[in-house]
């Protein structure tokens, strides 16, 4: 199967471009992301572009059986898996999105856990984490607050530039964070 690879005009032209999120009820895990980049609004798929470890992570880590390409993001239902962002809108970088559109992208998160009711909630990227809920201090891993009776925790952002996770170490804590689900 050939995977679509978009040109530098269609991934410029995605700026402002949408994803849907893959979700449904009560599944185990919601993944937040912080919005969608430009590569993956030009394909219409989450976490698309050649070197973000998402899909490399989740395999390594256990949630899914063999490792999903981004145009079968819809099979992570399959395994109790599901995909929304903070900010719908895609941007080159997420340094773009302003602190009320993470403020905002909090608010609509907590409309959504609340209306499908994943078993946890994993956010990607502590300092969006930090900005949508203005949570100053938060760090990685299991959060005291929940939103509704789901867990919220806050992991590593997959993406490659994450360079304080090498991939194993980005695996481990994926790893411990489904360990810890029932």
């Amino acid at each position: 199967m050939h995977i679509y690879k978009p040109t530098k005009e269609e991934i410029l032209a995605a700026a402002g471009n949408t994803l849907p999120d893959v979700i449904a009820p009560h599944l185990k895990v919601l993944f937040c992301g912080i919005n969608p980049g430009l590569y993956s609004a030009a394909t219409g798929y989450h976490f698309a572009r050649p070197g973000n470890r998402f899909w490399p992570t989740l395999y390594t880590a256990g949630f899914i059986p063999r490792l999903l390409h981004p145009h079968e993001q819809q099979e992570l239902l399959i395994y109790g898996c599901g995909i929304t962002n903070f900010v719908q809108r895609a941007t080159t970088a997420a340094a773009e999105l302003r602190t009320a559109e993470l403020l905002e992208g909090g608010e609509l998160l907590r409309e959504k856990v609340l209306r499908y009711q994943p078993q946890a909630v994993a956010v990607l990227g502590v300092t969006a984490y930090r900005a949508a809920f203005q949570l100053p201090k938060a760090t990685v891993g299991l959060q005291p607050e929940t939103i509704g009776a789901s867990q919220l925790w806050v992991l590593p952002n997959p993406s490659g530039l994450n360079a304080h996770y090498p991939p194993a170490a980005l695996a481990r804590v994926y790893e411990a964070f489904r360990l810890s689900l029932t």
